[in-house]
């Protein structure tokens, strides 16, 4: 399945319920540079406790597995790193649900978000800096160079777009210069 099916089985139900979300990761990564396929799609969502029974109806218990609601507000009192998977049981495709923290960097992309039509949705999508610093974290704890990879193809695909001065800035306060200057040198191909 492509981004538009993930959106269809995830993203929906958030607009229907008006909460704030930003999508990132790897659809987010799609969007600005080479598609790819993945089988999950990356959320960071504003969700208090007093919307956890809300957030629950919105996903229909025979086509999706979400966490008991005494597990989604455990994440949701957590100060940092709230996270839950809701799965799609059909076929298998999942969405990584990070809650918005205190992190300057979140609330940094949180504010910066924009809106991208995607099959008839308006999807709210993280800033491309963003989305290239969060896979400079992640290329640093796993040494993947899938996230390298992302990033090489973002910068090929939106370079105009995207704002070096940002991600400089950011990679120096967050210690990721290392990845950085290897996502700089890193060939796709």
């Amino acid at each position: 399945m492509d981004a538009p099916d993930l959106i269809a089985l995830f993203v929906r139900p958030l607009q229907d319920l008006g909460v704030e979300y930003m999508v990132t990761g790897g659809v987010a990564a799609v969007v600005y540079g080479d598609p790819r396929f993945t089988r999950d799609i990356d959320i960071v969502l504003k969700l208090e406790r007093a919307e956890v029974s809300r957030f629950i109806s919105a996903f229909d218990p025979v086509h999706y597995y979400v966490p008991p609601s005494e597990a989604l507000a455990r994440e949701v009192g957590r100060s940092r790193h709230g996270h839950f998977n809701v799965i799609h049981k059909d076929t298998g495709l999942r969405a990584d649900v990070y809650l918005q923290d205190s992190s300057e960097l979140q609330a940094w992309g949180f504010a910066r978000r924009w809106t991208l039509e995607v099959e008839g949705t308006d999807v709210s999508l993280a800033p491309a800096e963003y989305v290239i610093l969060k896979k400079l974290e992640y290329f640093q704890d796993s040494g993947s160079d899938r996230h390298l990879r992302d990033i090489a193809m973002m910068l090929e695909i939106s370079g105009e777009r995207i704002d070096l001065e940002t991600i400089r800035t950011w990679s120096s306060r967050l210690g990721l210069e290392g990845p950085w200057h290897a996502a700089q040198e890193f060939d796709p191909r």
